[in-house]
């Protein structure tokens, strides 16, 4: 059974920080492509940057310089490094597979405020 579990968001003021992680569980995930997604209130679910099982990784222009995706796959982890946050970074964020999508989880919340 796939199991993909967000955590690390919060509340935070523009141009802090957050670390999110996940753990995945059920399938091969040093074999998996894998990446973070959000959705925006109101918005549709998309994906923010994504690391290959040989981890070259790719983002999309909004968040490029400020976030760092890195995986451990002795863990089966993936982590997204956000800095810099700006008040449109908020939103839900899952992680999940690129090529294969697993069911999804329930995300962690980031909301960027002052």
């Amino acid at each position: 059974q796939v199991q993909l579990v967000e955590s690390g968001g919060g509340l935070v003021q523009p141009g802090g920080s957050l670390t999110l992680s996940c753990v995945a569980s059920g399938f091969t995930f040093s074999q998996t492509a894998m990446g973070w997604y959000h959705q925006a209130p109101g918005k549709q679910r998309e994906k923010v940057a994504h690391i290959t099982r040989w981890g070259y990784t790719n983002y999309i222009d909004s968040v490029k310089g400020r976030f760092t995706i890195s995986r451990d796959n002795t863990k089966n982890t993936v982590s997204l490094q956000m800095n810099s946050l700006k008040p449109e970074d908020t939103a839900v964020y899952y992680c999940n597979g690129v090529t294969t999508v697993f069911p999804w989880g329930k995300g962690t919340r980031v909301t960027v405020s002052s």
